[in-house]
């Protein structure tokens, strides 16, 4: 395990401490993207706002139950869209799981098609690898100064929760790609047109502003980490121009009911105990 958060927390409604302390630990983590802010399934939530030593995540987390397990839902925009991606403190955010006792985290997130004759629009790429074109701005490590870490990183994304999510959106009639590359870029601007290019060449399936450094920070915090990729246009392939910010919202919001289904039926199939060696990844790798 990489590190010990201690959680500080408050509930925004102070009468319902109790009722807190008698939810935690929290087992399972989501993380709303674009044109997913409110986790309309959890039973009886409560709004914590959780302090953390890289300062506020990015807006309070949702606590409560899902069926019979426990999740932390936060949007990671914030619930009014107000934090572009270059600028999400993601060290707070993950820290904020990690103190809240998650160890699972479903991320899904609107994407752009870099291959759009194999991936259409409103499928599902489940990822298991990414390519960071974030070019070194984002904090993306636990570990400065005082203790040295190294991340085994070759297997980004947790396998197990890759299955589940696979395994879910067959069972429910979506079509799914099992694994992709996810490409990562910086933001907030979208690729030029020789950028997209590039990484159509290469072969890469998706594109989009978030999945890094959450996977490695995730992964530096013990917590598995799965990535469901929805593509919701063709970047600067498709026929109807370059990608727009209006376009990405529009085709979200057609398809945000099939997101939030898929997530939802997924956390009932979780297994409790991992098989995976996300949860031991730095193991072996502090000095």
């Amino acid at each position: 395990m990489a590190f010990e958060a201690k959680l500080d927390c408050v509930p925004i409604d102070r009468s319902r401490q109790d009722e807190l302390e008698a939810l935690l630990p929290i087992e399972i983590g989501l993380l709303g993207g674009s044109g997913y802010y409110d986790p309309e399934v959890i039973k009886d939530p409560i709004e914590v706002k959780v302090f953390t030593p890289y300062g506020a995540p990015s807006d309070n987390f949702i606590l409560g139950k899902v069926g019979n397990r426990t999740l932390a839902f936060l949007a990671r925009h914030g619930r009014g869209h107000t934090i572009p991606p270059h600028a999400i403190n993601y060290r707070a955010n993950i820290w904020g799981m990690k103190a809240l006792g998650v160890r699972r985290i479903v991320s899904p997130a609107a994407t752009g098609s870099l291959q759009p004759d194999k991936i259409k629009l409103g499928e599902f790429v489940i990822a298991d690898q990414i390519f960071d074109r974030t070019f070194g701005r984002r904090k993306d490590t636990f570990f400065e100064g005082g203790t040295i870490a190294h991340l085994p990183f070759a297997e980004p994304f947790c396998p197990e929760l890759r299955n589940v999510a696979f395994e879910t959106a067959g069972k429910l009639d979506y079509k799914a790609h099992n694994g992709g590359t996810y490409v990562c870029i910086n933001g907030p601007r979208f690729s030029s047109r020789a950028e997209s290019m590039f990484y159509n060449s290469q072969g890469w399936d998706v594109i989009g502003m978030t999945a890094y450094p959450e996977t490695s920070l995730a992964r530096e915090a013990g917590i598995c980490f799965v990535n469901i990729s929805m593509p919701t246009d063709y970047d600067v392939h498709g026929e109807e121009g370059p990608v727009t910010h209006e376009l990405v919202l529009k085709t979200m919001s057609q398809n945000v009911e099939r997101v939030k289904k898929l997530v939802f039926e997924m956390i009932k199939h979780i297994p409790k105990d991992a098989s995976c060696d996300c949860q031991t990844a730095m193991k072996n790798g502090l000095f």
